[in-house]
Parts: structure tokens; C-alpha cells; sequence
């Protein structure tokens, strides 16, 4: 049975309050797609991998990373103002600086410091059991364990424990759901 929220009895902190969610993980795993899906059905806002509008190629340089985190952080900001309650967001800076770890052998020093900006309420990790799919700017899908690895290496480096979306697109969805359900128990769903 589904808790009653009474919103008149919150403070205006409280009422403000964006729970931020992370979808992380490898290329083609299914995070953009969700990310949208989750914004639709919880009537909130969702900032994309901002990367995708700023490059053409994984032919990139550290100038553009740091450019591509600088606008990823601020997009989240900027959503954060408009989100209803919760925001999806379909990456972070630890997903920016493996790769650039992976393309330029480098992590400039901002990275860390953006990363540091953002705090996420939880993080969804998004499991490689479904078909990898070049879209011409993956192509890391022959090494698909191995990134999966890294990224799992990353949030343990960080103490963070993600929820494991894996199997079918609706038993992702069925994951994830509970999880934002059991953060949000109130009437702001659709079905």
C-alpha cells in the first residue's frame, strides 16, 4: 500500500528537495533510453550524455573533455531547477573521466573537481547482457567486459554501492522502478 505524502507538512527544503539518480555504465547498455522512459513516466526532466552534442568522434582532445564536463555539470544544474522532484540524469563525471582515461591516456585535474559537484542519491548500474549497438560513435564493443569491469572498479573506489540493472528492457524497468518507487512513494507517477 502506497505511503501519503502530505506535501503542506513539509518544509519548503524538504518540498525542494531533487533526488538525483545516475544511470551509469558502458556504451549501449540501455541508459539513454531509460533515462528518457523514467522522465516520462515520473513526469520529470532528464539531462542526456551531453558529450553526444559537443563531439562527432572518439577523435577528441583534453580541451573538449574538460569542455564536455563543464557542460555536463551544468546541465544537471540547470535541470535541477526545473525537475519534478526526482531527475534522471544518463551519466556522471566518473563515466567522462574513463574515458578519457580510455581515449587520451590523461584525467585532467577539473574532472575530479566538477565530480565533486554532484552528489547523486543513488546510482542504477547497467549491466552488458543485452546486444551492443553502433550507433558510429561507439566502438568499444569488442571490449565490453573490460569497461564493464572498470566502471564497476570506479564506484567501488568510491564507496558507492549501485543497484544492477540487468536482463530484458522490462525487467530493467521493473528494477528500477522499485528502486524510484521505495525514494518516491507518493501520487506524482503515471502508469
Amino acid at each position: 500500500m502506497a505511503k501519503t505524502v502530505d506535501y503542506r507538512a513539509m518544509s519548503m527544503a524538504e518540498r525542494m528537495k531533487v533526488v538525483l539518480i545516475c544511470f551509469y555504465g558502458p556504451e549501449s547498455t540501455g541508459k539513454s533510453t531509460m533515462a528518457k522512459r523514467m522522465a516520462e513516466i515520473y513526469r520529470t526532466e532528464f539531462v542526456p550524455e551531453v558529450s553526444r552534442e559537443l563531439i562527432s568522434s572518439n577523435d577528441f582532445s583534453v580541451d573538449d573533455v574538460i569542455r564536455i564536463g563543464k557542460a555536463q555539470t551544468q546541465r544537471i544544474k540547470e535541470k535541477i531547477k526545473t525537475a519534478n522532484r526526482i531527475l534522471f540524469c544518463d551519466t556522471d563525471l566518473i563515466t567522462t573521466q574513463i574515458y578519457s582515461r580510455q581515449y587520451l591516456d590523461v584525467v585532467p585535474e577539473i574532472l575530479y573537481e566538477l565530480e565533486k559537484q554532484i552528489r547523486y542519491d543513488k546510482y542504477f548500474l547497467f549491466d552488458i547482457d543485452v546486444p551492443w549497438v553502433d550507433d558510429g560513435l561507439r566502438d568499444l564493443g569488442n571490449k565490453r567486459n573490460e569497461m564493464m569491469k572498470i566502471f564497476e572498479d570506479e564506484l567501488t573506489k568510491r564507496s558507492i554501492q549501485p543497484i544492477k540493472v540487468s536482463g530484458s528492457w522490462s525487467e530493467r524497468e521493473r528494477i528500477i522502478r522499485k528502486e524510484i518507487d521505495a525514494l518516491l512513494p507518493s501520487p506524482e507517477k503515471k502508469g
